[in-house]
């Protein structure tokens, strides 16, 4: 029975010294190891490598580190420990709940990152590193890396929180999500958010997504509890 490949581990930093020095460490430690300099770069080799675990700067050239964070996090379900130089608590909160597992100020000790990686990929339990990042369901075609939507071949522009709202219901696929759930998912738990948003915005998706709006298929009601993403042809 041959042995399991050692735990990919993709860091996206622009510092050249920084991805060098983790290299060699990542390595030396038996992980197999990618690298991106850039966001964007760190979003494609995420999705076609589906890594067990991302190390991730918050100053990257092209997008805020807690942008990139949340975009990963729209599919993407295995460990992400932020490696960076802002230390302030605020800092740390807002990369936590930007969707990251950990925060490691620099500089840090090789001792604590590998320990820290350690207790990530232990609590793993997805094997290949995090769902897909394509979404198919009857005439749909949700590529979540490069946030298109697609009905029977034609693209569907959604608005940020028309798609907001729909990845989420992707993410719980087949289970009912509450209105507050959704409501604290898609809107950040603003002040004042209320069930009738998510009456008007699913009226909008439904009306962009479903062949019969007036009888969704997909995009369904739970009475005075919430909705579901219905999952079965």
């Amino acid at each position: 029975m041959s042995e399991p490949a050692p735990p990919l581990v993709l860091l996206v930093e622009d510092e050249p010294q920084m991805r060098r020095f983790l290299r060699v460490v990542l390595e030396g430690s038996g992980h197999r190891f990618l690298e991106a300099a850039t966001a964007q770069e760190g979003l494609t080799l995420a999705a076609s490598h589906r890594p067990h675990l991302i190390l991730l700067d918050l100053g990257l050239p092209d997008m805020d580190g807690l942008e990139l964070a949340k975009r990963l996090r729209e599919w993407y379900t295995a460990p992400i420990i932020v490696l960076s130089a802002r230390g302030q608590e605020r800092d740390k909160i807002g990369a936590l709940d930007a969707g990251a597992d950990d925060y490691l100020t620099k500089p840090f000790s090789t001792g604590e990152l590998l320990a820290r990686i350690r207790v990530a990929l232990r609590h793993e339990q997805k094997s290949e590193g995090g769902e897909a990042p394509l979404f198919t369901l009857g005439r749909w075609r949700v590529d979540l890396a490069k946030r298109q939507v697609h009905v029977g071949g034609e693209e569907v522009h959604l608005t940020p929180l028309e798609y907001k709202l729909f990845t989420t219901l992707i993410r719980h696929a087949g289970k009912v999500v509450t209105h507050q759930q959704l409501l604290r998912e898609v809107w950040g738990g603003v002040p004042g958010a209320q069930p009738l948003y998510l009456r008007v915005y699913m009226t909008q998706l439904r009306h962009k997504l479903e062949e019969n709006p007036s009888r969704p298929r997909y995009l369904q009601t739970e009475p005075g509890v919430g909705y579901r993403l219905r999952t079965e042809e």
